[in-house]
């Protein structure tokens, strides 16, 4: 059962916010494709502070709030041994189903369309052979 079937939707708030991460990265853990490359990089002793960053990400991104203070494209450049294409693309077809399940549409489609850009924006830093590493 999806949590947003048994609660009315979140509101666009940090406690939202929060309960989105801890619900798409449970659902990161258990993808096949994403899970062992997550499970890879981040030892089981330090999911907690992991999502603790994506939740100050998310707050930064989404509410301005300016918790995050991190260098996302050196963090993922750590990881090209292992890392996809592809795998961007699943990462945002979760955040979307995740998305659309915890929280009304138009807040929703905002949170989509900010991963979508932001999910590009790594992609291009990442695999375009014109960028620096």
């Amino acid at each position: 059962m999806l949590i947003a079937e048994t609660h009315p939707p979140f509101a666009l708030d940090e406690a939202g916010i929060s309960t989105l991460i801890a619900t798409f990265y449970a659902r990161v853990r258990e993808d096949e494709s994403l899970g062992p490359v997550f499970a890879r990089a981040i030892p089981e002793g330090h999911w907690a502070e992991h999502l603790g960053h994506m939740s100050a990400f998310w707050s930064s991104v989404m509410l301005s709030s300016g918790r995050y203070h991190g260098k996302p494209v050196q963090m993922h450049a750590t990881h090209l041994d292992v890392l996809t294409p592809a795998m961007f693309t699943r990462w945002l077809e979760l955040w979307t189903q995740t998305t659309h399940a915890l929280f009304a549409p138009e807040h929703a489609k905002l949170f989509v369309h900010k991963a979508s850009q932001i999910a590009t924006s790594l992609q291009y830093a990442l695999f375009d052979s014109n960028t620096p590493r």
